[in-house]
């Protein structure tokens, strides 16, 4: 008899500890609030990329990096061409978009956000732009064009 009851106890401990391991949930939580870009827009605990339509580019937010086409292939730069040296990324407006590589289906954004391209203004900056340095940012010394990684 007692047999039984330690055999049908461990059976019974066993089932319990099987329920209990399935039913665990996992939560996970991404911020990236600290490594968004000043110019970047308010609001928002993560982003993967901004689409910027003016200049039909990306701004992958995890590297810190610009995502731009040239010559037929996509590049990746800490900061803009030379040909965007007077572009503003604080006034311009600026697409969240969290999902992977978006440029890969450059066309579908393009259309998308073809309406806020030349939008200047519309959207409050993490930190606000006096407008006298296009987009330079004295703590990162940086302009917004210059050379490639």
């Amino acid at each position: 008899m007692k047999k039984t009851i330690l055999i049908t106890a461990i059976f019974l401990g066993a089932i319990a500890i099987t329920k209990n391991s399935n039913a665990q949930v996992k939560v996970g939580v991404n911020i990236n609030i600290g490594s968004q870009p000043v110019w970047g827009p308010v609001g928002y605990d993560y982003v993967d990329y901004y689409y910027l339509p003016d200049i039909d580019a990306y701004y992958y937010v995890p590297s810190r990096q610009f995502v731009y086409l040239s010559n037929g292939r996509w590049i990746f730069a800490t900061s803009l061409p030379v040909a965007y040296r007077h572009y503003d990324l604080y006034s311009g407006y600026k697409v969240v978009v969290n999902e992977p590589k978006p440029y890969l289906h450059a066309n579908v954004f393009r259309e998308r956000y073809a309406r806020y391209k030349g939008k200047k203004g519309d959207q409050v900056c993490i930190r606000h732009d006096n407008g006298n340095h296009n987009g330079w940012d004295k703590h990162e010394g940086k302009h917004g064009h210059g050379k490639k990684d």
